[in-house]
């Protein structure tokens, strides 16, 4: 886990403790002795990439420190129905508490991870790479991002503190891109901040707008056909980084990358996904 993931993956997994146990685990402290042990098992019911495990054994610990974690797969492992990723022995109180919260997590980020995998395989061979987006299940989007990761794909920003990124909104309510490329800059130096720019572009024209403005670290081609990416490319010279958004489709993705662009990103990765089946069931 980066670093600075920690303080994000910390307080949700307080939030997730917190909106699933409240008070209590009025269930298990009515009818499991307080000092019964027993072991649990992981099982993969579902093909794909498994995602999370890192994050479970955080979870475990947070709930129960003497809780025992025997860890078989490792996240970005392919598995099979059939698998087992973990197991966990310890009081059984503190095992029915983790249960749902860890399948929770883990059934989520995999199923990204495989979506990822997925949308990574079909640019096999070529140099584009793969972007999530800020289209995330609110306070999960620490774990989406990892999970994007583990499925072989990359990060865009986290959030609005770590890149500047002037899309169509802003550079119309800024008076145009030459506007809102110099306030960018003009704002970091004035902050002392060192974060990258950029700026989204609708036509070939702004482009050429962006240069004359000074250049931005990435320029983003939105809802561009593949015809007008590779002209594009061809503007940008690898003066910059570029990146592909807007209306690309699994049928379609290959086509944008075979124009040269270094990155495409796609929502779906993270806001149109199938949660992977698991199970964390008793096991001798």
């Amino acid at each position: 886990m980066k670093p600075e993931y920690k303080p994000f993956v910390d307080e949700l997994i307080e939030l997730c403790i917190k909106e699933d146990i409240g008070d209590g685990d009025h269930t298990s402290l009515s009818c499991i002795p307080a000092d019964e042990q027993g072991r649990m098992r992981l099982l993969c019911k579902e093909e794909g990439v498994i995602a999370g495990i890192e994050i479970a054994e955080i979870v475990l610990d947070r709930l129960d420190p003497e809780m025992r974690f025997e860890q078989v797969l490792r996240d970005g492992d392919r598995v099979r129905p059939g698998d087992v990723a973990f197991y966990v022995s310890g009081r059984l109180r503190s095992l029915l508490q983790a249960e749902r919260i860890l399948l929770n997590i883990m059934q989520r980020m995999s199923g990204v991870a495989t979506q990822t995998a997925e949308y990574v395989r079909l640019l096999d061979g070529l140099r584009t790479r793969v972007l999530d987006t800020r289209k995330t299940t609110p306070g999960m989007r620490v774990l989406d991002k990892m999970a994007v990761k583990i499925g072989g794909g990359e990060n865009h920003r986290m959030g609005l503190f770590d890149m500047i990124l002037l899309k169509d909104n802003h550079i119309d309510f800024a008076g145009g891109i030459r506007a809102a490329v110099t306030g960018a800059k003009a704002y970091l130096a004035a902050k002392g901040k060192n974060i990258p720019i950029e700026c989204e572009v609708r036509t070939l024209e702004d482009i050429d707008e962006v240069f004359a403005a000074g250049g931005v670290d990435r320029i983003m081609f939105d809802n561009f056909t593949p015809e007008m990416t590779r002209e594009a490319v061809r503007k940008v010279a690898g003066r910059c980084e570029t990146e592909s958004s807007g209306g690309i489709t699994r049928e379609t993705m290959r086509d944008y990358a075979a124009c040269g662009v270094d990155f495409i990103s796609v929502g779906a990765l993270t806001h149109r996904i199938k949660s992977l089946d698991m199970s964390l069931k008793a096991c001798e």
